[in-house]
């Protein structure tokens, strides 16, 4: 006990001190999905292997929709992805206060070109 009491003593402090010096994360974290939505062909596994069901895609509007307060994370559409539209970044959503829960829900929807024939 007294090696460790003596360790804590003299060693510096264990938390970071936010302001100043800025959280770095490990390649392997998950924080949240984004979507390349030029890349995506709408066919739904994502949606289907959500275990939230946080994630939505529509066919016919060209639309993708998740809703970041229901997901956990899993990663599970990412791995299910055929074309590997989707990724998971290492950084954190802010935080958000009930108010604000509208802006939790993100749609990215695909331009559709229009013909000149």
């Amino acid at each position: 006990m007294t090696k460790t009491v003596t360790k804590n003593l003299l060693s510096g402090p264990a938390t970071l001190m936010y302001p100043k010096k800025k959280r770095t994360f490990a390649a392997i974290t998950r924080g949240r999905v984004e979507v390349d939505i030029d890349r995506c062909i709408f066919c739904g596994l994502c949606g289907r292997r959500c275990p939230t069901y946080a994630i939505k895609v529509t066919k016919d509007c060209k639309e993708w929709q998740i809703d970041r307060l229901k997901c956990c994370s899993c990663n599970l559409c990412v791995e299910i992805c055929p074309v590997k539209c989707l990724s998971m970044e290492n950084q954190y959503s802010p935080a958000l206060t009930l108010a604000e829960k509208a802006a939790a829900i993100y749609t990215s929807r695909k331009k559709v070109e229009a013909s000149g024939t």
